[in-house]
């Protein structure tokens, strides 16, 4: 009952740092790899499964709001949908072990990051 609740918690918690803009989905498969057990792959899929809902949701907010470049949405998608689809490819080829450290690396640098100001234009 209690990795349940746990697992809920996290999950609502994920949800409203998403809605804020802030990496929830990244808390939420730290959260499944290190505390619930789960496996890096399922964790993974887990998270894209999970961002697929708030990226709707956001879709939806901003074309409601104008906020949506039509010519360059519809120059992204095609290449963004195939290079999703060749990275899912990759990521079901490759080892678990494997992604493990590049993954760990990505996240130590974006931590790292944030800690340094961006220079400013004038």
């Amino acid at each position: 009952m209690t990795a349940w609740l746990l697992a809920l918690a996290c999950g609502l918690g994920a949800g409203i740092l998403s809605a804020w803009g802030v990496g929830g989905g990244t808390l939420l498969l730290l959260v499944m790899t290190l505390l619930l057990d789960v496996d890096q792959r399922t964790a993974q899929g887990i998270n894209l499964l999970f961002f697929l809902p708030t990226a709707a949701s956001a879709l939806v907010c901003h074309a409601r709001s104008g906020c949506l470049d039509r010519p360059s949405l519809r120059a992204a998608v095609p290449w963004a949908v195939a290079a999703a689809a060749a990275g899912a490819w990759l990521a079901t080829a490759a080892d678990p072990a494997a992604l493990r450290k590049p993954f760990g690396i990505y996240l130590l640098l974006s931590g790292v990051s944030l800690l340094w100001p961006k220079k400013r234009e004038r």
